[in-house]
């Protein structure tokens, strides 16, 4: 007998979804209203925002604003129609992509319309069945998820393990060889979880013993690091040793849409062979002129970048002056390591939002052990040294009433029964 396909989906609504009822709304799904910044509502309440990845804050630059207005009035949000192989191709379009590639040191860009397509799609063009995946266990699920539409074979390497990098490209070498194929190796400019720069100067030094080539997603660098915001690869001095180079623009540029950047032979290739790109209409003139004003900005703004690293590093620094764990980060993102339950967490954003108005991204088990909390703060050039002080203050009262037993006191009255 055929079982009815949504039987599965009545019975088992998945890790996240089976707390749907008692999350959804605060916990997840939360909506921030007001104007994007570091201050907003939550449920009516004005609360101090940590939670959005508007590093540079151009998301409110009376610039960008313009620039987007301008292009809303002229084009409207339709405008160019259908794919850019078939009628969405614009000089706006090859500009940013001229003006994006010799912003991040490389001969050619193309345009991407979303960031997670756009990379499942590069992975997906990039190898055949005969090629080999090297990739970091801890990557991005846009990532994983490229790598899964690969049929041939791939080797994961513990998280930012140089040692491990080296082991399994050696197993994809041998692997290869018998295959006649060739090794992608995988990695993060900056991992988004804990903040920690991947290892791309360890991994380019590899390619003079093993043969590969390397596809960085550098969406969390590009614009935050670098003397010039080039991104990871500029900061460790290796942009040079990156063969495919991606970033989306739903960070440091505020917009939507990413692009990849290479050699102009691997870019015309992945122009014609890009499935998530040759099938999709074309970035919006909207976001393409609007993020040609963004990188206007990041070029020539450096003290926007500076303000953005004045942020980081006061509350960086007070967090671990105050003995807060910040595990071992070294970019903007500022995780901090807490001891407690599910329960636990969940009175503490609660008790955060509700008595001290602060917002921020909470993450827990199974994303991390059981028995820790994360709170993942994305501080801004738009926050304020008194932002930073104003969070320290709540960060001691909340460890004081996690480390008393206030929380698991609150969290063992409540009602809902969650697993710790």
């Amino acid at each position: 007998m055929v079982k009815d396909l949504f039987e599965r989906i009545q019975k088992n609504k998945g890790p996240l979804g089976k707390w749907a009822s008692q999350a959804e709304g605060y916990y997840v799904f939360p909506k921030l209203e007001g104007e994007l910044g570091p201050r907003m509502k939550f449920q009516g309440k004005d609360i101090l925002n940590w939670s959005l990845n508007d590093y540079l804050g151009l998301a409110n630059h009376p610039e960008v604003r313009k620039a987007d207005t301008d292009a809303a009035i002229e084009y409207g949000a339709a405008y160019p129609m259908g794919a850019r192989m078939m009628s969405g191709h614009t000089n706006y379009h090859e500009q940013l992509e001229r003006e994006l590639a010799e912003f991040v040191m490389k001969e050619s860009a193309y345009l991407l319309n979303f960031g997670y397509q756009g990379i499942m799609s590069t992975i997906d063009a990039l190898v055949t069945r005969n090629d080999v995946i090297v990739y970091d266990v801890d990557a991005h699920a846009c990532i994983i998820d490229g790598v899964r539409l690969h049929s041939g074979k791939r080797f994961t390497y513990r998280h930012n393990d140089v040692e491990s990098m080296e082991k399994n490209l050696e197993r994809a070498t041998k692997l290869a060889e018998t295959t006649g194929g060739g090794i992608l190796f995988i990695t993060e400019g900056v991992f988004g979880m804990r903040g920690q720069q991947g290892k791309l100067k360890e991994v380019v030094a590899m390619k003079k013993k093993y043969n590969f080539r390397l596809l960085v997603d550098d969406a969390h660098g590009f614009g935050t690091l670098g003397k010039t915001g080039a991104g990871a690869g500029e900061e460790q001095g290796v942009q040079d040793g990156i063969d495919v180079y991606f970033s989306t623009f739903a960070k440091s540029m505020a917009n939507i849409g990413a692009f990849i950047a290479g050699d102009k032979e691997v870019i015309d290739y992945l122009k014609y062979n890009l499935r998530s790109q040759m099938f999709a209409k074309a970035l919006p003139m909207i976001q393409t002129v609007g993020s040609l004003k963004r990188l206007e900005l990041l070029r020539n703004s450096p003290e926007i970048r500076e303000k953005l690293w004045v942020n980081v590093k006061a509350l960086q620094n007070g967090l671990k002056e105050k003995g807060f764990n910040i595990g071992d980060t070294n970019t903007c993102i500022t995780p901090v390591y807490l001891e407690g339950s599910i329960p636990e967490a969940m009175v503490m954003v609660n008790d955060l939002r509700e008595n001290y108005g602060i917002f921020l991204s909470i993450v827990v088990y199974p994303v991390i052990p059981k028995g820790i909390i994360l709170l993942r703060m994305i501080p801004t050039a738009s926050h304020t040294l008194a932002d930073v002080e104003e969070t320290l203050t709540a960060f001691e009262a909340i460890r004081e009433k996690l480390e008393n037993g206030t929380y698991k006191e609150i969290a063992e009255k409540t009602t809902v029964n969650l697993d710790a």
